[in-house]
């Protein structure tokens, strides 16, 4: 659904894209930095889970905010340096898809262990969140284009996740609720993504 929104955004990032270039980042290097903000997003959860202190929560779950947008900026901006220099290279896109997976799981883990979601709704979203770009990956490597089948790709789930942690600094339970949602809306995809697969190939 977003597919498209970030293909404009991707146009309109070339000057960053040229500044990041001259401070010498490759797809590569920024691919490791976005993984990194994941990790600092993971933590910040854990922490807002975690912390007695009643003012402390917020503050996590707005940095645990800033750090996974963050992350996925990062996302943006890697495939644009690659695009834009010709520094697109096989091994940089599996090495960056591995990355966004491990990326993925960090921050659910974050979310489960800090206590912020029901245990069995989290790994629900989290194994739906981790089949949604299986099963695209899987279609594609037999030639089968999957992008855009599908509600729950990565920047939808980002952003989902996103509105529900904000909502989190009011009430805790809103990220709870944003995890059953994404635990839904990722399954559903990926019996879509299955759906089509089956027509295709039929």
């Amino acid at each position: 659904m977003l597919t498209k929104l970030k293909k404009r955004i991707q146009e309109m990032l070339g000057t960053e894209a040229n500044i990041a270039h001259k401070l010498g980042f490759t797809p590569n290097k920024i691919s490791i930095v976005g993984f990194i903000l994941s990790l600092a997003a993971a933590g910040a959860y854990v922490m807002a889970g975690t912390c007695v202190t009643a003012r402390w929560p917020a503050l996590f779950l707005v940095l645990a905010v800033v750090f996974m947008l963050s992350s996925g900026f990062c996302d943006t901006m890697d495939g644009i340096i690659a695009r834009t220099f010709n520094q697109a290279t096989v091994f940089g896109a599996f090495f960056d898809s591995v990355l966004d997976r491990y990326a993925d799981v960090a921050i659910y883990a974050g979310i489960i262990i800090g206590g912020l979601c029901s245990p069995v709704w989290g790994l629900t979203a989290l194994a739906g969140s981790v089949l949604v770009s299986y099963t695209r990956a899987r279609a594609e490597g037999m030639g089968i284009k999957m992008e855009s089948v599908g509600f729950a790709e990565r920047a939808e789930r980002m952003l989902i996740l996103g509105v529900f942690t904000i909502l989190a600094v009011f009430n805790l339970q809103a990220l709870n609720i944003g995890i059953i949602v994404l635990a839904v809306i990722t399954n559903i995809t990926v019996i879509q993504r299955v759906h089509y697969m089956f027509k295709a190939v039929k």
